[in-house]
């Protein structure tokens, strides 16, 4: 049986790598870190490209794959771990490279990868479980590994894909800027999910289906939930209220949960399996910081449009959503490095951005500052928040707006999103 299951898994493994591939912006780091001895632990949602990436950072070296998640292979009380690796010796001989794809299905996953480890194998593993990203994975490989993070496209990959290359002087045509800005629309909306970026598939009937196979795959079955309409009501109403506060209360009474035990287990379930992130208020005071309402998120912004009830979703929220999960994509860590805030006065900043001990940046987002009073709410935010925080890096985003505003001897920066977003190929 594994015989069988290792040589269709080969067959597969030489197509992947046959075709086009959009290089992602994380593969310079990954490369870093191929051929050091600690172990590469690819994580991120399905169908975000994690696979691909992995096969791809090792396109150039001769290596092992197995994939975890196939629906052949036996149950985990017949698997025998010394089997796969004779099998898997037979098929690519002796390397010692080896890619274990959605390594979180195999029971007991890391007492196998230290053992293999020890023997001296180079090993990238790929998995769907946030999880793996924290506590555990520390505990399990004891500082062993080093942790490498794909989410769906971001804006540059996307203009990859499209086989836009950018220029300044590009903005100057007006029928260039119209294009590029139809690019950046379509991100907002549709999200940045390869097959939808990449195969023009129509993102609401994609990522409808998408979504609910992810909810089924990594939460209901995997935590063996009983009532999963509950779990399903719970990912539609997060998905219609992208970057405003919640509070577990408040939730577990609007959807009729028995307990706020259970409603935070199952919030917890739908972070694991990377379809949402939760924000927290930023302060010094730790209780203040755990008891405030938290601020939730989408892994994808197609995902809202698919979901939504409304007819239309807020452009602003969209917006906002799509600057997290960028941020995310960089490599800041949410409710580490990101967090909203509240001043004195109850007015609320978008993003705290942290490195460190130290606040680096405020960021409002703001779709259209249209008129003289939505601007100065914005800006009087700011302001408040820069005092108590002793603050000087203010932004605002805006979808095309770029202009500096000095008020209160503080500098305020209005910044087309586009231009921050392509900040950071210069970083």
């Amino acid at each position: 049986m594994l015989k069988s299951t290792v040589l269709k898994q080969k067959q597969e493994k030489e197509r992947l790598l046959s075709l086009p591939y959009i290089e992602r912006t994380k593969k310079k780091e990954a490369n870093k870190w191929l051929d050091s001895d600690l172990i590469k632990v690819v994580l991120g949602p399905r169908r975000a490209g994690k696979s691909v990436f992995s096969l791809m950072l090792l396109k150039e070296r001769p290596f092992a794959y197995f994939n975890f998640d196939d629906e052949s292979l036996p149950g985990e009380e017949k698997f025998d771990l010394d089997e796969l690796m004779s099998e898997l010796r037979q098929a690519y001989g002796n390397t010692k490279y080896i890619l274990f794809d959605e390594i979180q299905n195999l029971p007991k996953w890391e007492l196998f990868v230290s053992r293999l480890h020890r023997e001296g194998y180079n090993l990238v593993l790929t998995g769907s479980n946030a999880k793996l990203f924290s506590k555990e994975l520390a505990t399990a490989l004891t500082g062993r590994h080093i942790p490498i993070q794909i989410l769906p496209f971001d804006f540059n990959e996307i203009l990859r894909a499209k086989g836009y290359k950018f220029s300044p002087d590009k903005l100057l045509v007006p029928e260039e800027k119209a294009k590029f800005l139809e690019y950046l629309n379509e991100y907002m909306i549709n999200g940045g999910y390869p097959e939808v970026v990449i195969k023009n598939l129509d993102p609401r009937d994609y990522l409808d289906v998408l979504f609910d196979s992810l909810l089924f795959k990594d939460v209901v079955k995997r935590h063996k939930i009983r009532f999963s309409e509950q779990i399903d009501w719970l990912g539609l109403y997060l998905i219609n209220n992208i970057a405003r506060q919640y509070s577990i209360r408040k939730l577990t009474n609007i959807l009729g949960f028995k307990s706020d035990i259970t409603l935070e287990r199952y919030l917890s379930y739908l972070t694991e399996a990377y379809l949402i992130f939760s924000l927290c208020r930023y302060s010094t005071k730790v209780n203040l910081r755990l008891k405030s309402p938290k601020k939730i998120y989408i892994v994808d912004n197609g995902f809202v449009v698919a979901k939504a009830v409304r007819h239309s979703p807020d452009t602003g929220k969209l917006m906002e959503n799509l600057v997290f999960t960028e941020m995310v994509k960089r490599g800041n860590e949410p409710n580490r490095e990101i967090f909203y805030y509240k001043t004195r006065n109850d007015r609320e900043v978008d993003f705290v951005i942290k490195k460190g001990t130290e606040v680096v940046e405020l960021i409002q987002v703001a779709y259209e500052i249209n008129n003289y009073d939505t601007e100065q709410r914005e800006v009087k935010a700011l302001l408040e928040a820069s005092q108590e925080l002793n603050i000087s890096n203010l932004t605002i985003l805006t979808w095309n707006e770029e202009r500096e505003v000095k008020k209160d001897s503080k500098v305020i920066k209005f910044q087309p999103l586009w231009k921050w977003l392509l900040s950071s190929i210069q970083q």
